[in-house]
């Protein structure tokens, strides 16, 4: 049986202090634990928790909509990186059974004439909820500002310069995923509502989910609950990253279980930050990461190439 207990927990304000000696502390204390751990909450992360709350808000009302509105929003040469993905069409890697979700994404605006705009498509508008889209744009920006602090002290902690990330992550192709796991309606073939997987991104930031259910595999292959406290958001290292750290920093397996039986009839909604970089930014290891101990793991490849890859894994592209 797991055993519960808290992920390490971190301060954003002492990244951003402007105090060195808080800095410092803070890069050491969130390096050692995504090389323990792979998980942890961060508290003042910066994004106002109104912000956060109309988020929910609004889409909550999205997922109340018929599902015949909501697939006017479904484009599937898109492969899901923007607008809706009805329930059962995603499944982790290596798995058969679909997760049971719907979705929606909300990507990259480019918004400083950058030619990399030509790479990505409009985000879909929802004409039934009108705050609907300024709200993801406003909660994007806010997830892209505290993930660049975090990546920034991650490259610290890499031996880096403390701005390696920023030129790799601006305008890059992140995604805001808002999710729904709807009421179970009858005996589930499985306990899991989302099997195990990795992340395929550099970080990923999670604000709250409206109901318990993610678990953590630890280092000792137990799964541990993770529940996020209120005003904290809950950031992981995703498989871009561990690529370029040559598996120094970790990628953690994660999942989503079912709520008790008696928690049946309730939604569950969460809402990831995908921090992506650029597609051309180049994933071959750090060389400070491969040593005589830990020898190379991983042949080269672009963050974009990368990406396709498991987008077909999964089952979104064909």
């Amino acid at each position: 049986m797991a055993t519960t207990h808290s992920i390490p927990s971190v301060d954003l304000a002492d990244f951003t202090s402007g105090d060195a000696g808080r800095k410092a502390a803070f890069v050491q204390q969130l390096g050692k634990a995504y090389e323990e751990v792979g998980f942890v909450a961060v508290k003042n992360h910066g994004i106002p928790d109104e912000l956060i709350a109309d988020l929910y808000k609004y889409v909550q009302e999205f997922f109340k909509l018929s599902f015949d509105t909501k697939h006017q929003y479904e484009i599937p040469e898109l492969a899901g990186q923007r607008g809706y993905t009805s329930f059962g069409k995603e499944h982790a890697k290596g798995y058969e059974a679909p997760d049971l979700k719907e979705f929606f994404q909300f990507g990259q605006t480019v918004e400083d004439n950058d030619p990399i705009g030509a790479e990505y498509p409009d985000n879909v508008q929802v004409a039934e909820v009108p705050a609907f889209t300024p709200t993801f744009f406003d909660a994007y920006r806010g997830f892209e500002q505290s993930g660049k602090y975090l990546l920034q002290a991650i490259a610290l902690f890499l031996g880096l310069d403390e701005h390696y990330f920023d030129n790799k992550i601006h305008n890059g192709n992140s995604i805001l995923r808002a999710i729904h796991y709807p009421p179970i309606t009858q005996e589930p073939k499985s306990a899991i509502r989302a099997e195990q997987h990795e992340d395929i991104n550099l970080i990923t930031l999670l604000v709250g989910a409206s109901a318990d259910g993610l678990q953590i595999l630890d280092k000792q292959n137990n799964w541990v609950p993770v529940t996020s406290l209120p005003e904290q958001i809950v950031v992981n290292v995703g498989d871009m990253l561990q690529r370029l750290t040559n598996n120094r920093l970790k990628s953690t397996t994660h999942r989503v279980v079912n709520p008790p039986r008696e928690m049946w009839n309730t939604s569950r909604y969460s809402i990831p930050f995908f921090l992506h970089p650029k597609s051309a930014m180049k994933l071959d290891a750090l060389e400070s990461c491969v040593t005589a101990n830990n020898p190379l793991a991983y042949e080269p490849i672009t963050a974009g190439e990368y990406l396709d890859e498991r987008l077909r894994e999964i089952g979104l592209k064909k």
